[in-house]
């Protein structure tokens, strides 16, 4: 018996007893919102159901209910209902569907648990929960896999893909005797390694890093799709589809509708074929009567032990009334207009029907007022008993904490048992401190445990409303209830929280045609990886092209030397010569501009370190108070951005910030916190925004904001009358104003501020020359805080790391919910559906068309689709002020559907708008898309994208994988995604100025940061590494390099040389001396143990993902070992020889020269000093190998030997 308890409350012990007397359909009145889910999980915990259905009207209720329901109960899911009017989508992001398959596994395989769900997923055609049963594929320990060719086979017939490397879910990979697989109920994939036919080992994995996590006995797989076809039922199913096709093609084309019957076939046969050969089920669901005639619903996936609830059962069944009537509307139309087959209406049950099965189950209602279920106008069931709970909701205490408690005080003295939610154990604490300030004693801890009456507990989790239940002696207040707004943790809503999706790195994504940039040769073009024989020996070689169609070969695992060619904008860039005199002189220019930018920085950081600023008061308790007024809480990369903001104000240098991250990662917060601090020392602050719109978007939440506070926001734009801004700016000036909002208005000569102490800029680089001068001079005097929605390259940022003080927001916002994507073809049939359902759900609708010579039309033809939508088309040749008014009314909600073209503002924050369609998406880049798409999803509402191709249009290659890879990165948070390196350079070129990224596009963005990075250092006078100065070059005849058999696919292999090859990075450095050299780990043991641990290390991970080691990629680990430890013993030379290696050494190495003796007495005259002389050119030292070592193996040991010992000279 929990702190929730309702078991010695009279009225739920009598539904209790109904229950489990059988006595249904029961029903419960006087609970709305949280309350329900309090009652639901207490009636479930009481009754011990093993399962419990609980039904809602829409999906906003229902996902709002999950989150209240977590608080009591942690076996819940949420099972959305399939997107039946997009399903003939050639794309479909997977979020759905992995959501759907998680909560039947569970149900599957939990011994309780609850699922919360609509009442239009209800209505979905499955198929029998026993089907799914027997395709599960269990594995334990002891298996024997005899045949991967046939566990592949049930993958790929339960809905897996096979690629070459698992990222997501659904996914599997063989590779040699390893198996990789991603269960779609998981939230980590698993790795399978075989000895033989056995199972050696089981483990969880990383998909990020490929490493394991932690070994596992036994795994079950679940289908990963929903339909599951054996050639059988393949078969017959294909038979009912080309009957009934060709019914219908013959009525269409007998009624002169020739289009329509040949989109039809077309259609229909590109589904069977995908169908039969790729086994493609993505799109099956529309389809399912025809393979399956025994079809049932979710709610017959709960038996006679279950329990099933509704909340307003009335409203929920009239809500699915409604979506029936939407979809047979819908497939009507779409059946004339030769789109589906006459099967494909009958894809969902009639709502009617549901409700009548309902009706046979053990059904409980629960409801605000008391209702019946109705299943039609004239037929309803009857209830048979009743019972009306006294529950209230709790009214909120914003701006006044002494009424909760006096609150508190008086439900004491009733003996009620008081219960408080808090979101996190470090606010739990503040309360409890606040309350025992007031002199109430509060105990934080487990909600498991019961509380006493008298008693006030404080547990952790999340609930939107608190409650009061006077007869049961229990109130409940949640944090929204204290603080007026609710506070989110991070939600667990999605299923699959825990994958991050795929990175793009750099080399990652390196292929072949790739444009590449050579440190030493320039701009070349990646062929791929070629195996070549040198002096008996096996090697893999990096393939570059050059201009005039030359060559260079470069060892596969000195990857270190080239980069992938990336810069902003899609002109390509101008091969070099292989030894010609142009590449030597573009980086030499550029490397001029760099050292030109470095000494303006450092020149600019120093001097605003020299004055001496306002030195802001540490926080105030109404900043606290302020705080918490914030309804969500904060991200991580948030709190580290606020706390830098706060101490540089709180210091006396003058502060000059930059905060970056995309649209909804909190920038605007974090100006807010230090606006409000601002105020709080008596200053005023200015806020500037390159736009009107943006001015009145920030205007509006920073009133928001301060509402409960006494402090005086003003705006200054084109939104306020000549007299209003004439007003502001004489209050500005008395100092009645302390935060003025505007545009470049505010940097007006006739603008003055009584005493300006913190300037906000938003978006500085899209404001004019001018503006810029006399942003300068303003920031001379006081503390800057700069926004920018574009973000900053990391590496960009480690280069100007102390020359310009930067918080870079990367960790996607709380409750932002992956984007549903579907590409396909033109259809206004769907774009009247995606409109409409957006418009139900009181959203509206950004519609990308990047045309403006006929953008009218368009609007025209989607104003006959919607006739009742308010649409309105914009583009960029407007006159400034009707697009700015346009903009405006749209952002106010005042136009349903904006037809642009691609100018929809990148600041702008429209939660409201969460459908986005693009047409002639094959036009557009991987990085608009991302971007376009981006403008979407940014609430807690699901957002949708429509990629539309031409009708009949035959895509380029290109074009097709642009649209499919999207797709791929539909996860948020899934590392460096697709648009973020054009982002970044972008970025980077607004943060360096347009000359700069000229320079970027001509040796390339990561060639460009090397440079920066080199130059800042120079400025500021820190000395180069020695060891930077020189190559080291390794000759030595043996196999070195990762066969095809071991890791087959290019890419990943081209990886993995990039991590041999970064093995050369191990760093021996312990720090830097005064001067800025670097101080090396002075012991030699230590150095060695550091590049033994890292190979070690490389090692296993190969074992980990790719199995035993082969002998060719030991080799080549034991290369870089020997060349690293060399180089750092300034040898730049290593030559085999016919009975000897020769090591050549720099000019001036600095050895210990009184420890040469000592070593080479080790080696008893195998290891001798090479003087320059006569017969010798090169000095360093020659190492004679024991007679007849002819073994490649034996001579690196050896040599390994003679590295180690050499580092007792450093």
């Amino acid at each position: 018996m929990g702190v929730f308890s309702l078991k010695k409350y009279n009225v739920f012990a009598g539904v209790l007893g109904d229950i489990k007397l059988a006595r249904f359909p029961v029903s419960i009145s006087g609970c709305q919102d949280s309350e329900n889910a309090h009652v639901m999980s207490e009636l479930v915990s009481e009754s011990g159901a093993r399962a419990s259905l609980v039904i809602a009207a829409d999906e906003v209720h229902a996902k709002k209910l999950y989150e209240d329901y977590r608080l009591f109960d942690r076996n819940v899911y949420f099972y959305p209902a399939r997107d039946m009017i997009f399903y003939s989508a050639d794309v479909h992001g997977k979020a759905i569907m992995n959501e759907r398959l998680t909560a039947l596994r569970n149900l599957v395989s939990k011994k309780q648990v609850t699922i919360i769900t609509t009442f239009r997923a209800c209505m979905d055609r499955l198929i029998p929960l026993n089907m799914i049963q027997e395709k599960v594929i269990n594995i334990y320990s002891d298996t024997l896999i005899e045949d991967t060719a046939e566990l592949s086979a049930r993958l790929v017939a339960v809905g897996y893909v096979r690629v070459t490397g698992v990222t997501g879910p659904g996914e599997f990979a063989i590779r040699g005797d390893i198996i990789d697989i991603f269960p779609v109920s998981e939230k980590v994939p698993v790795r399978i390694e075989l000895f033989g036919d056995e199972i050696d080992s089981m483990r969880r994995f990383d998909a990020a890093t490929q490493r394991s996590i932690e070994n596992i006995s036994e795994i079950s797989i679940y289908p990963a799709a929903e339909i599951i076809l054996d050639e059988a039922r393949r078969i017959d199913g294909e038979e009912k589809i080309r009957a009934d096709l060709k019914k219908l093609n013959e009525a269409l084309r007998k009624n002169m509708k020739t289009q329509e019957a040949f989109r039809l076939k077309s259609a229909v046969e590109q589904f069977l074929n995908d169908v039969e050969y790729l086994g493609a089920l993505a799109s099956i669901e529309s389809y399912i009567t025809y393979f399956y005639d025994n079809t049932v619903s979710l709610i017959d996936y709960f038996d006679e032990e279950s329990l099933i609830f509704m909340e307003e059962p009335e409203r929920t069944v009239g809500a699915g009334k409604a979506v029936y009537t939407e979809f047979a509307d819908s497939q009507s139309r779409r059946l004339e207009g030769g789109y589906v087959l006459p099967g494909q209406l009958n894809a969902v049950y009639p709502a009617e029907e549901i409700a009548e099965r309902l009706a046979n189950k053990r059904l409980v209602l629960i409801s605000n007022l008391p209702q019946k279920l109705k299943i039609t106008e004239k037929k309803s069931v009857k209830v048979k008993e009743n019972y009306g709970m006294s529950a209230r909701l709790m009214g909120g205490y914003t701006k006044n904490f002494l009424q909760l408690v006096s609150d508190i005080k008086s439900w004491k003295k009733k003996n009620y048992r008081i219960v408080i939610v808090s979101v996190s154990t470090a606010r739990a604490e503040r309360l409890r401190d606040d309350l025992d300030y007031n002199g109430i004693t509060a105990t934080i801890r487990d909600a498991s445990l019961a509380a006493k009456p008298k008693e006030v507990v404080l547990v952790i989790g999340a609930l939107s409303r608190g409650f009061e239940y006077p007869d049961a002696g229990l109130v409940v207040v949640s944090e929204s209830d204290i603080f007026g707004t609710v506070r989110r943790k991070k939600s667990e809503y999605s299923a699959f929280s825990e994958f991050k999706g795929t990175s793009i790195g750099s080399f990652e994504d390196l292929k072949v045609g790739d444009y590449v940039v050579h440190e030493n040769h320039g701009m070349g073009i990646y062929k791929g990886i070629e195996k070549i024989e040198s002096g008996g020996a096996l090697k893999d070689y990096i393939k570059i092209e050059y201009a005039g169609a030359s060559n260079l070969y470069i060892p596969a695992a000195a990857l270190d030397k080239i980069q992938k060619y990336e810069a902003n904008g899609a002109r390509k860039p101008k091969l070099n010569k292989l030894g010609g005199k142009e590449w030597a002189e573009t980086k030499a220019r550029v490397e001029r501009s760099v050292k030109n930018i470095a000494k303006e920085l450092v020149a600019l950081y120093s001097a605003r370190q020299r004055i001496k600023g306002h030195a802001f008061s540490e926080d105030t308790r109404w900043q606290k108070e302020f705080e918490q007024l914030f309804p969500y809480e904060e991200t991580h990369d948030q709190l580290k951005a606020i706390a830098d903001v706060k101490k540089d104000m709180e210091s006396e240098k003058v502060m000059d910030r930059l905060v970056c991250g995309d649209v909804g990662y909190g920038k605007t917060e974090i100006a807010i916190r230090a606006a409000f601090k601002a105020v709080m020392d008596g200053k005023q602050v200015a806020v500037l925004t390159p736009t009107t719109i943006l001015s009145q978007q920030h205007f509006n939440t920073f009133m928001q904001r301060m509402l409960d506070f006494p402090v005086t926001v003003e705006m200054m734009s084109r939104f306020r009358t000549s007299k209003q801004q004439k007003e502001t700016i004489a209050r500005l000036k008395e100092g009645k104003v302390d935060i003025v909002i505007g545009t470049h208005r505010l940097l007006s000569k006739d603008v003055e501020f009584k005493n300006l102490g913190l300037l906000i800029v938003d978006e500085e680089q899209r404001f004019g020359v001018a503006h810029k001068e006399r942003l300068k001079e303003m920031k001379n005097e006081v503390d800057v805080l700069t926004l920018s929605a574009t973000p900053i390259p990391r590496t960009l940022h480690m280069s100007l790391a102390g020359i310009r003080d930067m918080s870079v927001l990367e960790e996607a916002p709380i409750d932002r919910l992956p984007i549903q994507t579907f590409v396909l073809e033109e259809n206004e049939e769907i774009v009247r559906e995606a409109i409409t359902r957006e418009l139900a759900r009181g959203g509206q609708i950004y519609y990308v068309h990047n045309r403006i010579n006929d953008i009218e039309e368009v609007t025209n033809a989607v104003k006959k689709l919607v006739p009742d939508a308010e649409i309105v088309f914009a583009h960029g040749q407007m006159p400034e002020k009707q697009l700015e008014k346009i903009m405006l009314s749209f952002v106010q909600g005042e136009i349903d559907v904006l037809i642009s073209t691609t100018i929809i503002e990148t600041g702008l924050d429209i939660p409201n708008v969460n459908t986005i369609i693009i047409d002639d998406a094959e036009r557009f880049g991987l990085s608009g898309l991302y971007q376009l798409r981006g403008r979407v999803g940014r609430s807690a509402r699901q957002g949708y994208a429509f990629l539309f191709y031409r009708k009949s249009k035959i895509l380029t290659e290109i074009a097709e994988k642009r649209l499919s890879a999207i797709k791929e990165y539909t996860e948020l948070g899934s590392g460096i995604k697709i648009a973020m390196k054009d982002l970044e350079i972008r970025g980077a070129g607004n943060l360096l100025g347009a000359e700069q990224s000229g320079h970027m596009a001509e040796v390339g963005y990561e060639m460009y940061c090397k440079l920066l990075n080199e130059a800042v250092q120079d400025e500021k006078g820190i000395m180069r590494d020695p060891l930077e100065n020189f190559e080291t070059k390794v000759d030595i005849n043996i196999d070195a390099y990762i066969p095809d058999s071991y890791i087959p696919d290019e890419e990943q292999k081209l990886r993995m040389y990039k991590k041999i090859a970064d093995l050369a990075e191990t760093d021996f450095r312990t720090g830097k001396d005064e001067k800025g050299l670097p101080v090396f780990e002075d012991d030699p043991k230590a150095a060695i143990k550091k590049m033994d641990e890292a190979c070690s290390d490389l090692v296993d991970e190969l074992c980990d993902i790719y199995g035993g080691v082969p002998d060719q990629v030991q080799n080549l680990i034991d290369v870089v070992y020997i060349k690293t430890l060399f180089h750092r013993a300034y040898v730049n030379h290593i030559k085999q020889e016919e009975d000897g290696v020769e090591l050549y050494v720099t000019d001036k190495p600095d050895y210990k020269t009184e420890k040469l003796g000592a070593v080479l007495e080790k080696f008893k005259g195998a290891l001798v000093v090479l003087v320059p002389g006569k017969n010798e050119t090169k000095q360093g030292f020659a190492y004679k190998l024991p007679k007849g070592t002819r073994n490649a193996v034996v001579i690196m040991r050896l040599l390994k030997e003679v590295a180690n010992e050499l580092q007792e000279l450093i």
